[in-house]
């Protein structure tokens, strides 16, 4: 079953840095995979000729959300990696 936001409360709430770390590392992943996946069909029904999915924000503005959340998300793997020793979950699709 994939993670999701809710499976985070107590690890956002633990005294335990590195249970808050893994905790804000899921929470960042879900939400990339969500926006990924949105700009994905709003390019499709574009590519399709269809009616987008509604969004209020350009899409070029979402790219660059989810072109920073990537960057974060890549800092944080590589901090929980190589100086924190910190496993980090799988987080599907």
């Amino acid at each position: 079953m994939p993670l999701e936001l809710k499976d985070t409360i107590d690890g956002m709430c633990s005294n335990d840095y590195k249970e808050r770390f893994v905790a804000e590392y899921v929470q960042t992943k879900v939400r990339y995979n969500k926006l990924r996946k949105f700009i994905g069909r709003v390019k499709y029904a574009e590519y399709a000729d269809q009616e987008p999915p509604k969004h209020d924000c350009p899409i070029d503005l979402l790219e660059k959300q989810l072109f920073t959340m990537g960057l974060y998300l890549a800092i944080l793997e590589t901090r929980a990696k190589q100086y924190e020793e910190i496993k980090l979950p799988e987080v599907e699709d």
